[in-house]
């Protein structure tokens, strides 16, 4: 009996991201699993990130450089032009925790037959991969827990891709929190059979744009917000119990 070799389809939106993106080209050119895609999407660097990608990382697939509305339209432009069975997303100052990471995201999709799959997250000083400041530990999924303000980290979260062309892509209008937009449609709209891989799968360097300044964290709550609404879900429980829940990873 012949076994299919699932294509995994690894998305990276980059711009002027040359101090960060040799360690995330680093960590895919690393990994173990071959039958990976690679697609990096530019947003027009006017540095040297597109020299650095060309010269450090022979396991891209595909490079799109223009400009864009922002890192979901590239992220969006990623998924259109992934062929993969599977999409997933290493963003520019991201890393693989582990050389099997996609190899182990491989296997759960196949023994458990799930439709996506996600991790546990951490977080990193930006001077130092090493030093952790925070994890994520996601735990065992439950619907019930969205309620509750519960998401899986995205930069962990792999789906298969016929299902970003059944239920959409990201929501442009949403400027910080598309991600978890899209997690809601996905996961409460959907109900989408998920699984859980218990290991911290991805490194993600701290002083993202959703807590990076005082306006960031306020429109950031107005989108969650309106994420929430959106999904008809009760929002002053959901976004309260979810930022709560943020107190614990740094313990």
């Amino acid at each position: 009996m012949t076994v299919t070799v699932m294509k995994v389809s690894v998305i990276t939106a980059t711009y002027n991201s040359s101090s960060t993106v040799l360690d995330t080209l680093k960590s895919l050119s690393e990994q173990t699993y071959q039958n990976i895609e690679y697609i990096i999407i530019d947003g027009g660097s006017s540095d040297n990130t597109l020299e650095v990608i060309k010269q450090q990382c022979p396991r891209v697939t595909t490079t799109i450089s223009e400009p864009d509305k922002g890192i979901y339209d590239a992220l969006n432009k990623g998924i259109n032009t992934a062929t993969g069975d599977i999409i997933g997303f290493l963003h520019s100052d991201d890393l693989f925790a582990y050389p099997d990471a996609v190899k182990d995201i491989v296997d759960l999709f196949q023994s458990s037959e799930c439709q996506a799959v996600y991790a546990d997250l951490e977080y990193v000083s930006k001077s130092s991969t090493n030093k952790v400041v925070r994890l994520w530990k996601s735990g065992d999924y439950s619907r019930n827990k969205l309620k509750s303000g519960w998401m899986p980290p995205h930069p962990t979260f792999y789906m298969r891709r016929d299902l970003y062309e059944k239920y959409g892509v990201f929501d442009l209008s949403f400027k910080i929190s598309a991600d978890y937009d899209s997690l809601l449609r996905y996961l409460w709209g959907h109900d989408l059979k998920m699984s859980y891989l218990p290991k911290v799968l991805m490194k993600m360097r701290v002083g993202g744009a959703s807590n990076r300044n005082l306006k960031n964290i306020i429109q950031k709550s107005r989108e969650d917000i309106r994420a929430l609404k959106r999904s008809k879900l009760f929002w002053p429980r959901a976004l309260l119990m979810k930022n709560l829940s943020k107190i614990t990873q740094f313990l």
